[in-house]
């Protein structure tokens, strides 16, 4: 999604240029540990780690999950746009509510520029302030029975500030902030690590070489030297994550595989063209909504049902549609529906209020906001009914 509130309106994402960069190399020493020692202890209903096993997601105890979630929009843009770290409340009330609807998971988008402390933001908002905020957050999430997906979704390269989500990873900080996320993060097994969000370059340029002639940023739309999966990859277990790692298909995370007419697109597949994983826990992630080139069940048999045969699969984003343009149902239901049939996970788009179709609550007392809410709280509460996720 490319659109964000902005104290209380809506507007298009705008790419603004930053200040100098000024992030201290030990940002991921600093914070090493603390999302174990936050959840350590404290669990409401004890978690049991999450990891790949074959094509299926699973926890310590070798039982199948099938994730069911949320994202929780806000992370990504308070914190640049310079007002907060949170859009909304991130307490634990407010966290408990998201329970409620029998999430097992939330997604939260981060920023890069924050979490690194680069490019003049907010010392408030930023570096050991923004993490702690983050690594706090995943501990009451854990609290409360929901395991934590953490996907860089923000950044830009050079001295931009990261106010949107560009085509691509950039060479200049996203190694670094991959490196500091697994440091983080690489005593909790409670996890999912997301190295990006939804890319629009090319599946070699993305997922194996970076490139520098495919991703643009800046007024002048000047091209970048992009940052590959396999770098992310590398970078997290050479920082000791040895957890899951979501690496999302291309066009939007939209494009899998093979297509309805049994064309590739842009030449490849997600299975094809992935990263290597020494440790063997990587898995797909998909954003799904009404209106995609591919939204469809039959595109989703032939694009994306290939990879549930080999590893496992997750919706990180679906919604009814990706331009808030319908607050019904009809799409999401469809997806969901899918989703089950197949073991797939997802994680419906957004927990925040901001009054729009893309919105699932009118309120964080947890009330949905239109009939796509009221479908999704309803679809989570008949799948615990009957003992799924």
């Amino acid at each position: 999604m490319t659109s964000v509130r902005l104290r209380g309106c809506w507007v298009a994402v705008l790419l603004a240029a930053g200040v100098s960069i000024g992030w201290a190399s030990s940002a991921g020493s600093a914070v090493a540990g603390r999302a174990s020692q936050a959840s350590r202890g404290r669990s409401l209903t004890t978690l049991r780690g999450i990891r790949v096993s074959g094509h299926n997601l699973v926890n310590g105890l070798g039982a199948p999950i099938q994730l069911r979630g949320v994202n929780r929009s806000g992370t990504e843009y308070a914190c640049v746009q310079g007002w907060g770290i949170f859009d909304g409340p991130s307490d634990a009330g407010s966290v408990k509510t998201i329970a409620s609807w029998h999430v097992n998971i939330v997604r939260v988008p981060l920023n890069e520029d924050c979490w690194l402390g680069i490019n003049g933001i907010k010392a408030a908002y930023s570096s050991a302030n923004y993490r702690d905020a983050i690594l706090s957050y995943v501990g009451l999430l854990h609290r409360y029975g929901m395991y934590a997906e953490l996907s860089l979704m923000w950044g830009a390269p050079g001295s931009y500030r990261a106010t949107d989500q560009p085509a691509a990873p950039d060479q200049s900080h996203s190694p670094a902030m991959w490196a500091s996320m697994a440091t983080a993060f690489r005593h909790d097994p409670n996890v999912i690590l997301a190295p990006w969000g939804e890319p629009t370059v090319g599946w070699s340029c993305f997922m194996r070489s970076g490139c520098d002639n495919q991703a643009t940023f800046g007024p002048n739309r000047a091209h970048y030297r992009t940052a590959s999966m396999q770098q992310a990859v590398d970078r997290m277990r050479g920082a000791g994550y040895g957890g899951v790692i979501a690496i999302p298909c291309i066009n939007y995370a939209n494009a899998c595989g093979k297509l309805p007419n049994g064309s590739l697109y842009r030449g490849s597949t997600w299975l094809r063209s992935r990263p290597t994983d020494p440790a063997k826990q990587l898995i797909a992630e998909a954003h799904v909504y009404g209106k995609n080139s591919c939204a469809t069940a039959a595109c989703f048999n032939s694009s994306m049902a290939p990879i549930t045969k080999v590893l496992p699969l997750i919706f990180g984003e679906t919604g009814e549609t990706y331009d808030a343009s319908d607050c019904g149902s009809h799409y999401v239901s469809t997806f969901m529906d899918w989703a089950d049939r197949h073991g797939v996970g997802y994680e419906t788009w957004t927990w925040d209020t901001w009054r729009n179709c893309g919105a699932l609550i009118g309120s964080y007392n947890g009330t949905p906001y239109s009939g796509y809410g009221k479908l999704v709280q309803q679809h989570y509460a008949a799948r615990a009914r009957v003992g799924q996720g």
